[in-house]
């Protein structure tokens, strides 16, 4: 699932993400496939991209890294892409992967997993429905006995940050695949041009700087008491454990700093623990090492931490 962060400062934009690439295998395992994804990329020297969620796509009957698919969408608006905005950017990128992620296709794949597994073990489907981005399917077990199954979708997110042309100013955008986009910052707007947003796991940076998890709707005296006084009101109430950062006079070097300790603590605490009690067996999602990039009015993009190819020296030593 990985994490990416941004934090938006009056010096600049920092962007960060980790390494781990993870996945379900064919019987549904977690597995981590690699600790040296790319989730992070420059689309121009204004505009920078990164990626959370799904890490394969189809391509021609095989699955292709997200990053290749960046390239690949690099490649097609390479003419445009020096002078587009940052909200273009962010549209343009919610369609091209839009219409590679296919919503019904996963919904289809879901149901047929699930119908194999149940017919596996005597079972039968009686009814599947997709509500957004839940696949819920009704069976009857091989004593008769009925259940329902509800898997959600594995997104693919976005972040799109960056200036918009002359570095006049700047925007950033969640771009959410199953889902639309939301605009995070903009200079243009009081009390939104400077602050944080992170998208991925992100369970362990809310519980930090929000002061609580956002499962907490899940719990059976939140939701009691979300229906007595209403949603938004035990929104605003829990928004007063929120940590008080002054993002608008936070320095680019902080910035980074803030964003590498996120990533790092997230690694640390998955290292540790398997979920919560309320649902464990999360997937360690978060690891390896740490990409990060600032953007700068005077300066455009610059990478502060880039992984590079390099012979790994404890693989060296292995005997066959």
């Amino acid at each position: 699932m990985s994490l990416v962060i941004n934090v938006t400062t009056p010096e600049g934009i920092v962007l960060a993400a980790d390494s781990r690439q993870s996945y379900r295998n064919q019987k549904g395992a977690a597995r981590i496939g690699s600790d040296n994804a790319s989730k992070l990329f420059k689309l121009n020297d204004r505009i920078a991209v990164a990626a959370t969620g799904m890490a394969f796509l189809p391509e021609k009957g095989m699955l292709k890294n997200i990053s290749k698919f960046i390239e690949q969408f690099k490649k097609i608006e390479i003419e445009k892409i020096e002078n587009i905005s940052v909200k273009e950017t962010a549209e343009k990128i919610h369609e091209y992967f839009k219409s590679i992620y296919k919503v019904e296709d996963q919904i289809r794949a879901i149901e047929q997993q699930i119908t194999n597994d149940i017919a596996k073990n005597g079972g039968k489907i009686l009814r599947t429905d997709a509500k957004k981005n839940i696949v819920i399917v009704e069976f009857e077990d091989a004593n008769g006995k009925k259940g329902v199954a509800n898997v959600v979708l594995e997104p693919l997110n976005f972040m799109v940050a960056g200036f918009n042309s002359n570095f006049d100013s700047h925007e950033v955008y969640t771009c959410r695949i199953p889902g639309g986009i939301e605009l995070k910052r903009n200079s243009s707007v009081d009390n939104k041009e400077y602050g944080a947003s992170w998208e991925g796991q992100n369970d362990v940076v809310a519980r930090i700087v929000l002061g609580f998890d956002p499962r907490i709707g899940n719990i059976k005296f939140v939701q009691e008491a979300a229906e007595k006084i209403g949603k938004d009101q035990i929104n605003e109430q829990l928004r007063n454990l929120e940590y008080a950062i002054q993002w608008g006079t936070m320095t680019l070097q902080d910035a980074i700093d803030f964003c590498v300790l996120i990533i790092k603590t997230t690694s640390a605490i998955q290292r540790f623990s398997d979920g919560i009690k309320a649902d464990p067996g999360a997937i360690p999602g978060v690891g390896g090492s740490i990409d990060v990039v600032v953007i700068r009015p005077e300066e455009g993009f610059n990478w502060v931490s880039k992984k590079k190819l390099s012979i790994n020296e404890n693989c060296s030593e292995i005997n066959f």
